[in-house]
Formats: structure tokens, C-alpha cells, sequence
């Protein structure tokens, strides 16, 4: 099928994916992985994701990168993941300062000289899923808990949901998070999770709840409840095609590609 190639990235706190994907979807290579490394600078991150790219090994015309936080316009509002030195611990100032605000898009584009688009990935990931009929809400459950909305299947304007806080005053974020998974225990866990999905639909009153990310395997799907579906962690790459569809700007490729580190 004629049309652009996508180099989708799928940026995780515990993982970093990539594939090159053909315009109607098809994984044109393996998907190939590496551990996300900690403490995360956007340095060690673009570094990380020139090497993720090598080793695909395939050639690509476009860049799709879903990332663990809220995007405004390229540039990261906040990533709760890569403000703490690992997965967690407290927040480090220093992680903040080099963070927020970061133009993660242009970065993107000077270094690999590709147009680039970037988006939170529980909205890379709903692009992938939704049916595009009524709200529609995603939630990703990962190292942290991400969520998006979509309405008659366009993507509103990106809120971090999760970080309302509930029961024990923790935010949804770390209550559900991977960190408190391994303290609580699978069943307390999964409790805290069904809890959390009662409070998003009663804040954005969905007609259906995907559930995605690298955590949503280890739920129980018949507790689950109706109107709401588990979806393919594989997701947050192929919704790399859609989100050009979805998404209005991106960042255009430098004239001459800068120069990758080694």
C-alpha cells in the first residue's frame, strides 16, 4: 500500500518499544524493546530512543511517540515517571527543571530528521481502539495509570485524570501504579483498580472504558463489569498511525538532520 511509512515509539516507565508500521497499520518489522533506564534526563531518553530506532532496522518517513505524561503542543507539561531518580522514589527538583517545559517534539525532529508527532500515550493508545461513536474513555495501566477521552472519536484536549486523588489520599497515578502493585498484592491491587474505574466514569460518564497498558492483562476481566473492555498492550504502537489523523500539528524535520550521539 502506497502512502508514508510511521516509526512508532511507545515510551513506558519501565519500557521503551518501537516498530515501523505501513500506512494501513501492518508491523512492518518485529517490535523491539529496551528497559526505560533511570534517572531519565531527556538527554538519556533521546539517546535511548536513536538506539531503539538503529535496531529496528528499518527505513521510516514519519515518527509517532506516545509518552508517560501530558503534551501541550510538543513540549512535556508534566511526566510523572521521569521526575523521580526510579520508580518510586521522591521527586528530584533537578528532573523537573530539565523536564518540564522540554520541546520533546522539535528534540525528536532535530534528531532524527523525520516529521514528528508526540502525544500522551493513553491517547496513542485510544487512537488505536476507539470506535469513534460517543465518549469513549481510555485508561492505561502501566508504571503509572494514564487516561484519554475521545468524543464521536476526537481526541479532547489531554487532562491527567489520574492524578485526583481517592481513598487513602494517594492520587490514583501511584495507588494504581506498578510500585504499589508489588507492595499491596494482586487482589488489593486489582480492588484499588475497579475503584479508580468507578471514579473516572463517574467524572467523564463514558459510554465505554478500554483498558490498556502492561498491567491491564494482570486484571480479571469477568469483574471487570459491562461496558468495559480490555485491549492489547500492542496498542500503543499501532496508534501511531492514527494519531496523524487525530493530532493537527507536528513537528516538522529539520532541513539537515542533526547528529546523532553515540
Amino acid at each position: 500500500m502506497a502512502g508514508p511509512l510511521t516509526l512508532a515509539i511507545d515510551v513506558g516507565g519501565s519500557g521503551l518499544k518501537a516498530s515501523v508500521l505501513a500506512p494501513d497499520g501492518e508491523m512492518l518489522t518485529e517490535r523491539v524493546r529496551r528497559d526505560t533506564p533511570y534517572p531519565c534526563t531527556p538527554a538519556v531518553l533521546l539517546d535511548e530512543l536513536t538506539a531503539l530506532a538503529g535496531a529496528v532496522g528499518h527505513d521510516y518517513d514519519r515518527v509517532s511517540v506516545g509518552y508517560p505524561g501530558a503534551i501541550r503542543q510538543g513540549k512535556v507539561r508534566d511526566v510523572t515517571a521521569f521526575l523521580r531518580p526510579a520508580p518510586g522514589e521522591p521527586f528530584d527538583p533537578l528532573l523537573r527543571e530539565l523536564w518540564i517545559g522540554y520541546d520533546l517534539a522539535g528534540a525528536l525532529a532535530e534528531r532524527f530528521g523525520k516529521p514528528v508527532r508526540v502525544a500522551n500515550d493513553a491517547d496513542v493508545q485510544g487512537c488505536a481502539v476507539i470506535t469513534g461513536t460517543g465518549m469513549e474513555l481510555v485508561i492505561t495501566l502501566g508504571t503509572g495509570v494514564g487516561c484519554a477521552v475521545f468524543f464521536d472519536g476526537v481526541l479532547l484536549p489531554h487532562m491527567e485524570l489520574s492524578h485526583g486523588r481517592f481513598g487513602d489520599g494517594l492520587s490514583i497515578e501511584v495507588a494504581c501504579g506498578d510500585n504499589e502493585r508489588h507492595k499491596v498484592g494482586k487482589e488489593k491491587w486489582r480492588e484499588r483498580v475497579l475503584d479508580a474505574l468507578d471514579a473516572f466514569e463517574a467524572m467523564v460518564l463514558p459510554d465505554h472504558v478500554y483498558i490498556g497498558g502492561g498491567n491491564a492483562k494482570k486484571l480479571d476481566p469477568d469483574k471487570l463489569g459491562p461496558n468495559r473492555s480490555v485491549v492489547p498492550n500492542v496498542s500503543g504502537l499501532l496508534g501511531g498511525i492514527a494519531l496523524w489523523e487525530r493530532l493537527p500539528d507536528a513537528a516538522p524535520a529539520p532541513t539537515t538532520p542533526a547528529p546523532v550521539s553515540t
